[in-house]
């Protein structure tokens, strides 16, 4: 065994609370170089003349990737408190792995040689709230998805849908808008809406904000959102704000004091400034967002920006009964901040969502303390360049996605984020190259993956557009232009993951074989319900042996009917069968 490969510590996604007092405990192995996998653990108290009593639990596979493969094992101590060790072996060779080293038998004289988890305490426990596991979301950019009060338009507002959208045109998007079609997302099964800004801004996309504490009158006022919040509730639609609380406007007001008055401005902490006179060009001589000189970076450090955007995340919550923040730029904050953001928040609205966007591996921020969750983009990667793209093949694509789902805790991946396009992006129909059979396939992996699902609006329709603001088009409302046939599909998906556990989050997922581009994987919920995926990312038609099923008869949830499994499945190309 290759002992290098091995790979254990008694923290962040390797051992954790996952629920009440039950410990999940992980271990990390060279891809196919052990055989068995062993937990020895105990109490660290329970000793019978000096020598430590153990148990023992079999440990089994829970994924793997192109270098490892990972061991889990659930325990419940009976007291609280737990010392471990892996007894571990190749059919050749046995050995022990322990904090110290390794070794031959399990060394039960001294407990010091054994990894330790002194406490189950449930405030370290990790604790997100509950209803996001059942909820499917749905993106909307407030300026382009219905104009429902042309007496708000701002000056120069373009006919609906009449233009290419541009960075700097506009087409009266606003909460009427969305008011008016709430019917329309309640009939296609969605249960939260993620609203990008909406406070008084410049531009468009409203990440340049003026006011925290006011409504852009574009979009109405605070009267108007309570009534869009009120509507949605009645619905069972929670609904998700945009803080961007990384960098303020150009046009924000102390920002404009700084410019104004230069070192003797009271709010010259309030920005990473490095010199004086204040400049915007060639490149600005203070930390901005990238290197856009409209965006100053807020110093989240001062105790004055920090109360200040603290009574901003308090009051949307006490005033409006929001559900939930989605955080931008949220890796370049201080981890500081966001840990007394998650106080004040939490201690408003106690199952309140807090979603960091971050790009890359999250873990500093998923430890219970700050964020309920990160937006998935590595999935989002993964699924666009297996089906849309075909720049992997199907094994690449499994050893990624056992990556991504092994890179946090279980309890995390439940409510993680799960996009596979928004406002940053080319649409999924447009990364397939409008391949609607494609798209399909990739709506049925996103539906039944672990995590919390968003659609971006008007992707269920088949809109098209390229990076922004080619996304960022006004969404179509008239039906002989809207591809009905794709809402009802994702309707349907929408509909099979409310109606069986095993669909959704409360479902383990596991592949079960990879095969070219064709994958099959499984999800099985605690009360062993078990459904079977298999998914065709050819054109031609693939006979597949359906692992577990051999010889028996299975019902395809998606048309309804049996299928006869006494043999391979036959599955046409871009083709899928849900199968219980």
């Amino acid at each position: 065994m290759l002992r290098e490969a091995i790979y254990h510590r008694p923290k962040n996604n390797f051992a954790y609370i996952y629920k009440g007092n039950l410990l999940h405990i992980f271990l990390k192995t060279k891809k196919d170089d052990v055989r068995s996998a062993t937990l020895v653990y105990g109490d660290p108290y329970h000793l019978v003349d000096g020598v430590w009593q153990v148990e023992s639990k079999e440990m089994r596979v829970s994924g793997s990737d192109a270098l490892f493969d990972y061991w889990f094992v659930d325990v419940e101590p009976a007291f609280r408190r737990l010392r471990y060790c892996f007894q571990l072996s190749d059919g050749v060779e046995e050995l022990v792995y322990t904090e110290k080293g390794f070794y031959d038998e399990v060394l039960k004289d001294d407990i010091r040689y054994h990894f330790c988890f002194p406490f189950v305490h449930n405030s370290d426990a990790f604790h997100a709230p509950e209803w996001v596991k059942d909820t499917v979301w749905y993106q909307i950019f407030p300026e382009r998805f219905g104009n429902g009060d042309v007496t708000n338009d701002p000056e120069g507002t373009l006919p609906w849908g009449s233009e290419e959208p541009q960075y700097n045109n506009f087409f009266g998007g606003d909460f009427q808008g969305v008011i008016d079609h709430l019917d329309y997302l309640e009939v296609l099964g969605i249960s939260g809406i993620y609203f990008t800004p909406f406070f008084k801004a410049k531009s468009n996309h409203k990440y340049d904000t003026i006011d925290y504490m006011e409504i852009d009158p574009q979009f109405g006022d605070k009267e108007k959102f309570r009534e869009l919040v009120q509507e949605c509730h009645k619905r069972g639609i929670r609904i998700m704000l945009d803080a961007v609380f990384n960098h303020s406007g150009y046009f924000f007001e102390p920002f404009q004091d700084v410019l104004k008055n230069g070192e003797t401005s009271r709010y010259v902490d309030w920005f990473h400034l490095r010199e004086f006179p204040v400049k915007t060009e060639p490149l600005p001589n203070y930390d901005v967002f990238s290197f856009g000189a409209s965006m100053p970076k807020l110093n989240t450090q001062n105790p004055e920006v920090k109360k200040y955007l603290l009574d901003v995340s308090r009051y949307w919550i006490e005033e409006f009964d929001i559900d939930g923040w989605r955080l931008d730029v949220a890796n370049e904050v201080d981890h500081g901040f966001w840990r007394e953001f998650r106080d004040v928040v939490k201690s408003v609205k106690p199952d309140v969502y807090i979603l960091g966007e971050i790009w890359h591996d999250s873990m500093p921020w998923l430890q219970g303390d700050q964020f309920d969750a990160v937006m998935n983009y590595p999935f989002t990667d993964a699924v666009l360049d297996f089906f849309a793209k075909r720049v992997t093949t199907g094994e690449k694509f499994a050893d990624i996605i056992s990556g991504v789902l092994h890179m946090y805790p279980r309890n995390v991946n439940e409510v993680g984020f799960n996009l596979l396009g928004s406002h940053d992006t080319a649409r999924v129909l447009t990364i397939a190259d409008e391949n609607k059979d494609v798209a399909r396939l990739m709506y049925v992996f996103q539906m039944s993956f672990v995590g919390t699902p968003c659609i971006y609006y008007g992707d269920e329709i088949g809109m098209t557009g390229g990076i922004d603001p080619g996304c960022r088009e006004c969404m179509e409302w008239d039906e002989n232009k809207q591809d009905l046939e794709l809402f009802r599909f994702v309707q349907k998906l929408i509909s099979l993951r409310k109606s069986y556990d095993a669909f959704g989050s409360k479902g383990e997922f596991r592949f079960l074989s990879v095969d070219g581009n064709t994958v099959v994987y499984e999800k099985v919920s605690e009360s062993v319900e078990r459904l079977v995926f298999v998914l065709n990312n050819s054109d031609e038609v693939v006979e597949v042996a359906v692992p577990g099923f051999d010889g028996l008869a299975g019902i395809d949830l998606f048309s309804g009917g049996k299928v006869s499994l006494a043999g391979p499945l036959a599955i046409e190309g871009y083709g899928f069968r849900i199968l219980k």
